[in-house]
């Protein structure tokens, strides 16, 4: 028995047949990836649809932050006249370390660059506070420790809380 003519056939028609579904693949295949990624923008604009609007809390808490830590509205809201320089001091750092803490999460949501601009925002605050703090009398008023905070950040060329919230702002805008 011979079975080289038999072994020759079903070589030709595996050859064949394997052509065949190699030629229907790449003639498919372009189709396929085009589903796929037509799949994938679908996930990815799903994703964006949920976390846009916590994006958007995000950096409006930031923004909030950046105000709330702001030594001008800090010291009203603080009624830094009932205080001693000391006591004042303490708890303006307090303040500012809470707020802080409090909107830590919100850099899941936020770019690394937003991130960064509040915490130099927080680094900003503390030592503008502590070099007021440092220029005064140990018997010092809330009230002196105060017109020294206000009067170190009227000295600044540049105010880093309005800067800290157009940085804040113009991010947001690159992410539409």
């Amino acid at each position: 028995m011979n079975f080289l003519p038999y072994f020759l056939d079903i070589l030709k028609y595996t050859i064949a047949g394997l052509s065949i579904v190699w030629i229907a693949f790449y003639l498919v295949k372009p189709y396929l990836d085009r589903d796929e990624a037509i799949q994938l923008l679908e996930f990815k604009k799903a994703i964006s649809n949920q976390t846009l609007p916590l994006r958007l809390q995000a950096y409006e808490r930031l923004v909030l932050f950046i105000e709330r830590v702001n030594p001008a509205s800090l010291l009203i809201r603080l009624n830094a006249t009932a205080y001693s320089a000391q006591e004042l001091y303490a708890l303006i750092l307090e303040e500012t370390r809470n707020e802080y803490q409090h909107n830590i999460t919100q850099q899941i949501y936020v770019s690394s660059r937003a991130w960064s601009v509040v915490k130099r925002v927080k680094e900003d605050t503390t030592g503008i506070v502590n070099n007021a703090f440092r220029s005064l009398p140990d018997t010092a008023t809330g009230l002196e420790l105060s017109k020294a905070i206000l009067g170190s950040l009227s000295q600044l060329e540049d105010n880093p809380y309005d800067i800290g919230a157009s940085l804040l702002k113009k991010d947001l805008e690159d992410l539409f």
